[in-house]
């Protein structure tokens, strides 16, 4: 009630709650559940469930939704003004009780696979905690922060956005000691609005960082540049020229075998090899290197680390199909940046070979969905690929882009079904040839993804990525 602000209305007050829920459906017996209220749910329609499942408490904003008869006296209620609020003040407060080191990182992609690469790094040395999935909202990150125990020694937060504030209200709950902004660019921009706004929103993350904590800088990217001019605490900077503390040289693409680079960290070099392809990633593995260094890790450590990383399944990941040809599986999520990257990395891979592109739509680009689909249109007419299988409600824009850059309209199909796809790809595909399936998360590009797979069977190359708790 301290920590919420919180009124006792009925049951008793010294009530222990052994954990804390937001789904009835979760709820153990002993926990406290909180009735958070969306645009198109509300827990207190569910208070029935939750009090059926053992709920020792509730949390809620409007007792008159409360059955007071289905209430047992023993069960505490507890009202507040706002129970999102009151969930991040709960977890505000639990953070509060370990001094251990907290990392928060944010940016515009990139997000999970460096929060990833960290953990493979400082996983060797420490018990971490880390974000799993992408529960790094304002409902996901007080739930990882509720899993922290005496027994971890350091957490890794990753912090996302769509609506301006979030950002710091998150770095508020978590209070980070060491705080990263992979890089600024157009995501999300129909709650933000425009790329000035994005760069605001994840410069909160330094903003509201206690001033003795350590800022992690991308010097490469003059939007978190900026963000940091207001940072007067310790900071570690990476990039790719010799004037940072963590840089790199002597970049090998290698094909499906990954990239492998010199790490430089205080004049001193490690030679790295890892299996993932994209020199995006060579920026993540930096800033992971980064973050590493800021928590004390040796340099020796971090080249492991980076070694023994995977990517997860639909992060650029590598598989090799049974009649030798390759899928790279980027369908977790896109954006702009990453849709970029992906083609670039795309180009890079398949050199003489062709290549092949399943693309769904980039969402919630607001008023520049329109140009930011045409502009990927035309650069995947640019890097030469074979044939583009389109879906979505921007997938006309795209087409019409990739015909403007150069790519037939024969070669152009738009999938009112997956299988049409699949038919041609069994016509078509050859050994050493690439697809590239990629788009965001509601798009569920995961499942053509899975269909090539079915269809031509497939062994992964460089996925299965170990997750460390």
């Amino acid at each position: 009630m301290k920590a919420t602000a919180g009124i006792l209305v009925a049951g008793k007050s010294e009530n222990t709650f052994y954990g804390i829920s937001t789904d009835s459906r979760l709820v153990n017996r002993g926990n406290l559940f909180i009735a958070l209220k969306g645009e198109k749910f509300d827990g207190h329609d569910f208070m029935r469930t939750a009090l059926k499942q053992g709920a020792a408490g509730v949390l809620v904003q409007n007792e008159a939704k409360i059955n007071q008869a289905l209430v047992n006296k023993d069960v505490s209620v507890i009202k507040v003004a706002d129970t999102l609020l009151a969930l991040g003040d709960l977890a505000h407060e639990w953070r509060k009780r370990f001094s251990i080191p907290v990392i928060g990182l944010t940016g515009s992609s990139g997000k999970t696979t460096t929060k990833e690469m960290m953990a493979a790094i400082i996983g060797r040395k420490k018990n971490i905690l880390k974000t799993e999935g992408n529960l790094n909202n304002l409902i996901g990150l007080p739930q990882t922060i509720f899993r922290l125990t005496s027994e971890h020694e350091l957490v890794i937060l990753e912090m996302g956005t769509n609506t301006r504030g979030e950002i710091k209200r998150l770095t508020q709950i978590a209070v980070p000691d060491i705080g990263l902004i992979t890089n600024v660019g157009p995501a999300h921009l129909a709650g933000l609005g425009s790329i000035d706004v994005v760069r605001e929103e994840k410069s909160d993350l330094f903003l509201n960082m206690p001033s003795s904590g350590i800022a992690v800088i991308n010097l490469d990217d003059k939007a978190v540049t900026t963000a940091a001019e207001k940072w007067n605490g310790q900071r570690i900077t990476f990039s790719m020229s010799p004037n940072a503390d963590v840089t790199v040289k002597d970049i090998e693409k290698n094909g499906v075998k990954g990239v492998r680079f010199n790490l430089i960290i205080g004049g001193n070099t490690q030679k790295v090899e890892m299996k993932i392809a994209g020199l995006h990633h060579v920026y993540n593995a930096m800033a992971a290197a980064a973050a590493a260094v800021a928590v004390g890790i040796d340099q020796k450590t971090i080249a492991e680390g980076l070694a023994a990383f995977r990517p997860f399944s639909g992060r650029m990941e590598m598989i090799r199909l049974h009649n030798g040809a390759f899928l790279l599986d980027d369908s977790y999520n896109a954006n702009p940046a990453s849709m970029r990257e992906a083609l670039m990395t795309l180009k890079d891979l398949k050199i003489h070979h062709n290549g092949y592109v399943f693309l769904g739509d980039m969402l919630e680009l607001g008023e520049e969905a329109d140009e930011m689909h045409r502009k990927i249109g035309m650069l995947i007419a640019t890097i030469g690929v074979n044939a583009l299988f389109l879906q979505g409600d921007f997938s006309g824009v795209t087409a019409a882009g990739a015909a403007e850059g150069g790519l037939s309209s024969q070669n152009i199909f738009f999938l009112s079904d997956n299988e049409k796809g699949i038919v041609y790809l069994r016509e078509h595909l050859k050994k050493g040839d690439w697809i590239l399936v990629k788009g965001s998360r509601r798009m569920k590009m995961e499942k053509i993804a899975a269909q090539i797979c079915d269809c031509f069977g497939s062994d992964e190359i460089n996925g299965n990525n170990e997750t460390i708790h």
